[in-house]
């Protein structure tokens, strides 16, 4: 009895603290941490050569230094198409960005990421095709609840001589 006295406080007082923090975060003090998930509906554009798009899962993270500045990260994977007897598979993404935030209102934002991002597509039957390079894109989220939001964004992930790899994504992000 006494364990399930102390287990209860205990997960009184955690969730007290974590609303305490929730509440403090939503007025502005930083850095604060988010995660996220989207839908990414992705397309490899090879130069010369026919696109292929499909749809793939993407988490990102990341710390929000003030109401303008937040540093991002991406994981991203999944779908394929076969376009004239090949099939692409996104294997994985990842990039790290900095992300400019510009605040419209307390709830609505619009942002830009400027970053480095790798791509690994298995093109069966000819390999696996890596490259990595300068990424860019811009999207916009609003706040739905006290540190939750929906938001979408479009990026170029790879912007190269012999094609392009660009996502747009929609989803949630969670700020902790």
């Amino acid at each position: 009895m006494r364990f399930l006295v102390a287990a209860s406080t205990a997960a009184l007082l955690a969730a007290g603290a974590f609303a305490t923090t929730a509440q403090a975060n939503q007025h502005g003090f930083y850095p604060q941490g988010y995660v996220g998930g989207d839908v990414m509906f992705w397309e490899l554009d090879p130069d010369g050569a026919g696109s292929v798009d499909d749809i793939g899962l993407r988490l990102r993270g990341g710390m929000q230094f003030n109401d303008y500045f937040a540093v991002e990260g991406h994981l991203g994977t999944g779908g394929s198409e076969t376009v004239q007897g090949v099939e692409a598979e996104l294997d994985y993404l990842v990039g790290a960005f900095a992300k400019g935030i510009l605040p419209i209102s307390q709830e609505f934002r619009l942002y830009g990421l400027l970053g480095y991002s790798e791509v690994d597509i298995d093109l069966s039957p000819r390999g696996s095709a890596r490259d990595d390079g300068f990424s860019y894109g811009a999207g916009a989220e609003y706040e739905v609840a006290p540190n939750l939001a929906v938001g979408a964004d479009y990026i170029r992930y790879l912007d190269k001589s012999e094609g392009d790899f660009d996502a747009a994504s929609l989803g949630l992000r969670y700020r902790f």
